[in-house]
């Protein structure tokens, strides 16, 4: 078990896990916290000194850390969690606003109803997720919804570019900045979830259109997110929003 005398706070308390899961749980829920910095390097041999283990769980903790997106592997280096530029994180966000756009329209034609249950029950479990401390959580959740969307698009192809997208777009950031700002939290996450559930209802209906112009007021609203808590401008995103909007809300219909 690991030693996590010298970070006592509630959010990482451990449960019984594997050594790889309980480090991955700690450095994400640290992350998320605030407690690393854009560009900060995770030593491993200093994390298992740390944390009272051997390095081979640090090692695949940190392995798990770059898959989640949240850290990157600099060869001959090490890991180091992610920086990114503006153009770069606003570059996720189009690409994110154009391919969710298309996953979810898809979904909304071919989603089975059992399929649609499981999009409901993700966000059934994201409504008691309430505290700074279940924010790790939540970002797991939230990804798992989206994801699923993507994968019941009945595109496996399309599913794996949104993955990809996905792993880009620095959503842990929002959550960090939650912590910094706790006042916001519960109105933040009330509207999230309602943004969620008018997507699952759209998709379970079959209206491809309804379910297009949620996805399309949620990714936005993330969008702002992204000006407000990590300061990137306004007019950039606006700019790049207004040259790809039209084709995802007014789309050319065959005939």
């Amino acid at each position: 078990m690991i030693d996590n005398t010298h970070f006592s706070a509630p959010f990482e308390i451990l449960q019984k896990k594997s050594l790889r899961d309980e480090v991955f749980d700690l450095l994400s829920a640290r992350l998320i916290a605030g407690k690393y910095s854009p560009g900060e390097w995770l030593r491993q041999e200093e994390l298992a000194s740390q944390l009272g283990v051997s390095q081979t769980p640090v090692r695949e903790a940190l392995d798990l850390l770059v898959s989640a997106s949240l850290a990157e592997r600099v060869p001959y280096r090490g890991v180091r969690i992610r920086e990114l530029s503006h153009e770069e994180i606003l570059d996720a966000y189009i690409l994110r606003l154009q391919l969710e756009s298309l996953t979810v329209r898809l979904a909304a034609l071919n989603t089975t109803v059992s399929q649609s249950a499981q999009l409901l029950a993700v966000v059934e479990q994201t409504h008691p997720l309430l505290t700074l401390q279940d924010m790790p959580q939540l970002r797991q959740l939230n990804r798992r919804f989206h994801s699923l969307i993507a994968e019941f698009s009945g595109n496996p192809l399309l599913a794996r570019l949104y993955e990809m997208t996905s792993n880009i777009f620095p959503d842990w950031m929002l959550y960090e900045y939650l912590f910094r700002h706790p006042e916001m939290l519960l109105p933040n996450l009330e509207v999230e979830f309602q943004e969620h559930l008018a997507i699952v209802q759209a998709v379970a209906a079959h209206d491809a259109e309804a379910a297009v112009r949620c996805v399309v007021e949620h990714i936005r609203n993330l969008g702002q997110s992204l000006v407000h808590s990590l300061g990137l401008p306004q007019d950039m995103l606006a700019r790049r929003e207004a040259q790809i909007l039209p084709s995802i809300q007014f789309p050319n219909q065959i005939t």
